[in-house]
């Protein structure tokens, strides 16, 4: 007898022709041709293996993992543009060149010194989400500990201060860099109170050098509320209600409104909200109150500083290169009160520039804590650590969810070692 073959089939190859209806009959096939067996055995690994591949799931998010802190600008550079003046006069010529030969347009509001109608529901918003988050913000700092340098503005906010040494007051070289903690920190310290000149008429003439303490100042997101359509009886404003008639580049005359019937005074879109005394704040009675404070206090920051950005696109808001001083109008004031690195050299003129939403609202940057009721931080594994806006730490630490935008500053998907010698340890 001649030797002879045997095929064998193992049970996993087996069930991999069960699993499909339209193969059973590879079963009868197999025993009468020995040729045949082997290209439907190919082909059904083929089928099996295209059925069975498995997809992976990407997840993906408009943030990034981690990103770097802000950048610290010293005193003695100027802001950046936030458009390059090259760009911006590329534009312009690319405007001369397509109005030429064209019929002048209207000009649209603000321009023409009438509101846009579409954005005051929005500046009602921005008000009073400003006064919510006043009014959380001081219920808030009964609960969660914030500390203030006794010589630099920088805070922290957490049970025990920061050891890092970036303390840069007075007689820091002696202490060396160490700062000096107290828990007298106020709502001022955490948000950032940036003030403007308020303008009866935003179209008016720029403020004079002698005019600079006859006009009352005002927090600027209010200024910008205002001229957004906000109406406060303590600081009254001009409304237009036909646009002007355009002069010059810079000369208007107000369009005759006396053919008009007398303005009907119409009930806001939204009632203005009002801040809390002092004396009258209390702190929330248990840990679920202060979760849906913070919560509610988080919202109200996002709220704002997004509203705020939509006004800033239709309402110019100008800022100083040199130092943090803010003009909510289309042209900067004319006071001579920078004191900013090199002022002599400028007359104490402020260098004015297109502000951006940090410039409105400054973000108070503070260390995150990953576990308030564990170890403090160390000094030495001061590079694991990351940082996140003032309110934002106060509302996580409260009990709040972290937003997604806050989330790469601070690097909360990073491990940090228990001791220095572990941190050496890592790549």
């Amino acid at each position: 007898m001649g030797p002879f073959m045997v095929s064998y089939h193992s049970r996993s190859e087996f069930l991999k022709h069960k699993l499909y209806g339209g193969l059973n009959f590879l079963g009868s096939l197999e025993l009468e041709h020995s040729s045949s067996q082997l290209k439907l055995q190919s082909k059904a690994r083929v089928l099996s293996r295209k059925l069975h591949r498995s997809h992976a799931l990407v997840v993906k998010s408009e943030y990034p993992q981690n990103a770097d802190f802000p950048r610290y600008y010293s005193k003695k550079e100027k802001k950046p543009f936030p458009v390059p003046v090259v760009e911006l006069r590329r534009a312009a010529r690319e405007r001369v060149k397509n109005s030429k030969g064209q019929p002048k347009k209207p000009l649209p509001p603000p321009k023409n010194g009438l509101v846009v109608k579409s954005l005051v529901p929005v500046a009602y918003d921005v008000f009073n989400a400003r006064v919510t988050l006043i009014n959380n913000l001081k219920k808030l700092l009964k609960v969660v500990k914030v500390h203030a340098c006794s010589y630099c503005n920088e805070i922290h906010v957490g049970p025990v201060g920061h050891p890092f040494k970036s303390c840069r007051g007075q007689n820091a070289s002696f202490r060396k860099g160490h700062h000096e903690w107290t828990d007298d920190a106020v709502i001022e310290d955490v948000l950032l109170a940036v003030d403007a000149y308020h303008l009866y008429d935003r179209l008016q003439k720029r403020i004079r050098h002698d005019e600079r303490f006859s006009i009352p100042r005002i927090p600027a997101v209010v200024e910008l509320c205002i001229q957004s359509g906000v109406d406060i009886p303590e600081f009254p404003t001009k409304r237009r209600r036909k646009p002007i008639i355009r002069i010059g580049k810079r000369e208007f005359i107000d369009a005759d409104e006396s053919e008009l019937p007398d303005p009907v005074p119409e009930p806001p879109p939204k009632p203005l909200l009002t801040e809390i005394p002092d004396s009258e704040i209390t702190a929330p009675g248990n840990e679920g109150e202060t979760t849906l404070l913070a919560e509610e206090t988080l919202e109200a920051w996002e709220k704002m500083r997004r509203g705020a950005k939509k006004l800033m696109r239709m309402y110019p808001v100008r800022v100083c290169g040199y130092c943090p001083e803010v003009h909510v109008g289309a042209s900067g004031h004319k006071a001579q009160n920078c004191g900013a690195h090199k002022h002599q050299q400028r007359n104490g003129q402020h260098g004015w520039q297109a502000a951006v939403l940090d410039d409105l609202i400054p973000p108070r940057y503070v260390w995150h804590v990953p576990d308030g009721n564990g170890p403090p931080l160390q000094r030495e594994l001061k590079n694991f650590y990351g940082q996140a806006p003032a309110i934002v730490e106060i509302c996580v630490q409260a009990g709040a969810t972290v937003p997604d935008q806050y989330k790469p500053t601070m690097r909360l998907d990073i491990g940090i070692p228990n001791n220095t010698t572990e941190a050496e340890m890592v790549v």
